[in-house]
């Protein structure tokens, strides 16, 4: 796995989750001052980047108009995007 900046528009994220809207507002203050602390896990199937975690760190990056996020990002195969789809 390596540490990378990917850009915002070419993180898919395929699961719906409804975010703590107070958490969000919360990381938005720390963001602005302190920058992203923790990168956010992404899988890279076939050239796409696909999010399944740091929900409130990526809504909180793109609502501060960030291009790109810190992501540990993690190759894999299209059948381990398959079994997060499940």
């Amino acid at each position: 796995m390596k540490v990378e900046e990917i850009p915002i528009s070419q993180i898919r994220r395929p699961l719906f989750r409804q975010n703590d809207q107070e958490k969000v507002k919360n990381l938005m203050e720390s963001i602005s001052e302190i920058g992203l602390q923790e990168p956010i896990d992404v899988l890279e199937v076939d050239g796409q980047y696909y999010g399944f975690s740091g929900c409130h760190r990526y809504e909180a990056c793109s609502r501060l108009g960030h291009e790109t996020i810190l992501c540990n990002v993690r190759r894999a195969p299209r059948a381990v995007l398959k079994q997060h789809l499940a």
